[in-house]
């Protein structure tokens, strides 16, 4: 068996920014209660010519760029997104056909919030077993695409985004994947939904009218979930590895709420240069947040190698996720 790394980052967002001020005039709603709730002052939205698979090329490029190695290298390109370009083909097969990864099979991986984290855990175990030398995890999300903006209590939470994290084999046993705790608990799916555009509900003159291909959510239901749940998974992983949360060097959560995060990390014994929140200027970008927040907390000089970070996050379905990784570069 082989231990995982994260040897590379590369992150894109679309120039485009939707600030609360610019909401004001969507929605009756105002900047004030949207900072208080949420912790968002803006977030970056794509042009209507701009897919998913758009961004994701982006990220990828730049995280093969920063590696220093061609796609023609990688043996396997995994994308998390809720926000395909289509139904099928897969987003991975516009990826790899992108960037020219020939020698990479692939597929999309949907765990709502939490899709890059299963995406990491995947991928570190397919280099663990020897079968794959380099694995490309892209998060990539057009959230804006099914955001209803008559919806004042959702339309203020989303933005559009990608990050990409490239695993291999660690040279060095100290460094790399440390452990992980991924679960899910499907009776949430009622409370975080788009519920039409599935084998379900297929798009129809009704669905459409009824705005059903929009993301719907319970918000009290999913933020108490959230908040009990990404403490526990957080603590359930320290403690099971014999740690204290003095010894995290970060937390980098999935950035949904700022709340939640704070709530978190309150709980967890944890202090507030141990946290990395970027959630202001970017919302809740999905499977795009921990990429985006990981690449900030190195570009501030928070994250450096040999640091233990932690990665966590609560999604739709419910998806919870926890990860504890040595940072090797």
């Amino acid at each position: 068996m082989y231990r995982a790394k994260i040897s590379a980052l590369g992150c894109y967002v679309p120039p485009r920014v939707l600030t609360n001020f610019d909401l004001e005039k969507m929605v009756d709603t105002t900047n004030e209660w949207i900072l208080e709730r949420t912790g968002i002052r803006e977030r970056h939205i794509a042009d209507p010519d701009m897919a998913t698979s758009d961004m994701a090329v982006e990220a990828a490029r730049a995280a093969l760029a920063q590696r220093g190695i061609e796609a023609s290298e990688l043996d396997a390109i995994l994308v998390c997104t809720v926000t395909p370009d289509m139904m099928f083909p897969s987003t991975a097969c516009l990826v790899q056909d992108r960037i020219g990864a020939k020698g990479a099979w692939g597929f999309d991986l949907i765990a709502a919030c939490s899709s890059f984290l299963y995406g990491l855990t995947t991928a570190a175990h397919l280099v663990a077993a020897g079968s794959h030398r380099k694995v490309l995890v892209i998060g990539a999300d057009t959230m804006s695409r099914i955001v209803d903006y008559t919806d004042r209590t959702t339309c203020v939470l989303f933005g559009d985004g990608a990050g990409a994290m490239l695993v291999e084999p660690s040279e060095d046993d100290s460094l790399g994947l440390v452990d992980f705790i991924n679960e899910i608990d499907g009776s949430g799916g009622e409370f975080l939904k788009m519920p039409a555009g599935g084998s379900r509900l297929p798009a129809s003159h009704e669905t459409v009218e009824k705005r059903l291909h929009y993301v719907h959510q319970e918000g009290q239901q999913v933020f108490k979930y959230a908040v009990r749940r990404m403490y526990e998974v957080c603590r359930d992983l320290i403690e099971r590895n014999g740690l204290t949360a003095r010894d995290i060097g970060l937390l980098i959560p999935h950035q949904a709420n700022a709340r939640i995060i704070y709530a978190t990390a309150e709980r967890l014994g944890l202090k507030p240069e141990q946290v990395v929140v970027n959630i202001d200027r970017y919302g809740n970008t999905t499977s795009g947040t921990i990429p985006l927040a990981t690449q900030d907390a190195i570009q501030s000089g928070r994250l450096k190698k040999g640091d233990l970070v932690l990665f966590a996050a609560v999604g739709a379905g419910f998806t919870v996720g926890a990860s504890l990784w040595r940072w090797a570069f």
